[in-house]
């Protein structure tokens, strides 16, 4: 195997990850608009899906350091708290665009791009600790990018955009997933010591943002007994699969 065929793999299968995105749109294209208790298991789907992740990196991906990877959990909160103050994306209503600022959409595509960078370095994390694990990390948020993107296409259409723009900027905001999958594995693999960090501050990241933002969201779309009930399958497939992978 050359080296440029595990930086290919990633590229690959990052990039697959980001497309499926634009199956988001299919159910407006269809003329049949998410009903809000749909778009709450959407969510809950996605934060399912992203505890599991969390929770692989955190077994596969430190490898027995531990204060490595503590630190860089704490440094991924403080990143994801800091981008959403910085932004302005903190207290972004996802359900609510009605008596929004006419900055809401630009909003709503950011927090969207902020989701997909820690994913990106998710990818590149697992694929640094075997080809396998990062394929099946890779599969699982391509996944999570379907009710992602549904529940964002619904919030750029309710604001007036055609289904066909809202499609493609789906996609759009996922490019950074990509690029740092790549950046990420080519980094790891020049400084393995660089794992854990990297893995903690992934599982950092992915944690806050299902438990301040995906989860509270669905409570209120879905009630809280369904919202629980996707949620711990989605992260239990996740696992399964993980292990299978491992």
């Amino acid at each position: 195997m050359t080296t440029l065929e595990p930086l290919a793999a990633v590229l690959l299968f990052s990039s697959l990850a980001a497309l499926t995105a634009a199956l988001g749109a299919v159910p407006l294209a269809l003329g049949a608009p998410p009903a809000r208790r749909v778009i709450g298991w959407a969510n809950a789907l996605a934060g399912g899906l992203m505890i599991g992740v969390a929770y692989t990196l955190l077994h596969e991906g430190l490898d027995g350091a531990l204060a490595a990877g503590g630190f860089g959990t704490l440094v991924g909160l403080v990143c994801v708290r800091g981008t959403h103050t910085a932004t302005g994306t903190g207290e972004l209503d996802l359900e609510r665009p009605e008596g929004a600022g006419s900055d809401y959409s630009y909003k709503a595509l950011l927090v969207d791009s902020l989701h997909a960078a820690d994913e990106g370095v998710a990818i590149g994390a697992a694929m640094a600790v075997s080809l396998p694990l990062g394929i099946t990390m890779a599969a699982t948020l391509a996944v999570h990018n379907v009710p992602e993107a549904m529940v964002l296409n619904s919030v750029l259409t309710s604001r007036g955009m055609k289904a066909s723009q809202s499609s493609l900027l789906s996609v759009a905001v996922n490019v950074n997933q990509v690029l740092l999958a790549v950046v990420t594995f080519t980094l790891i693999g020049l400084w393995p010591w660089l794992l854990p960090w990297v893995a903690g501050f992934a599982v950092g990241a992915l944690i806050y943002r299902t438990l301040v933002e995906l989860l509270p969201e669905s409570y209120r779309q879905a009630g809280q007994t369904s919202i629980a009930v996707v949620t711990l399958l989605a992260m239990g497939v996740v696992v399964l699969l993980a292990g299978v992978a491992t």
